[in-house]
C-alpha cells in the first residue's frame, strides 16, 4: 500500500521508498521520509496529499505519494 491508498488521520510506518530517481530519494530523506519513520496522511487532495512527518506537515504530489510504501 502507498500513501494514496492510506486512510486520513491514521499513523503508518514507512516500509520503503520505491524510486530509481536519486534526487527524489534525497528530497524525501531531507523531509525525514525514510524506512522506519512514522507518517500520517492529514488530508487527501486532488493532486496529492498533506502528510505529517515528525513535527512538520508537507504537501506532496501524487508522484511522491506513490513512491512511499507503507
Amino acid at each position: 500500500m502507498n500513501l494514496i491508498q492510506a486512510e486520513e488521520g491514521k499513523e503508518y510506518i514507512i516500509s520503503k521508498i520505491e524510486t530509481d530517481d536519486e534526487e527524489l530519494n534525497s528530497f524525501l530523506f531531507s523531509l525525514g521520509c525514510y524506512s522506519g519513520e512514522d507518517i500520517t496522511v492529514v488530508r487527501h487532495m486532488k493532486g496529492g496529499c498533506v502528510v505529517a512527518i515528525k513535527d512538520a506537515r508537507y504537501n506532496i504530489d501524487n508522484q511522491l505519494a506513490e513512491a512511499i510504501v507503507l
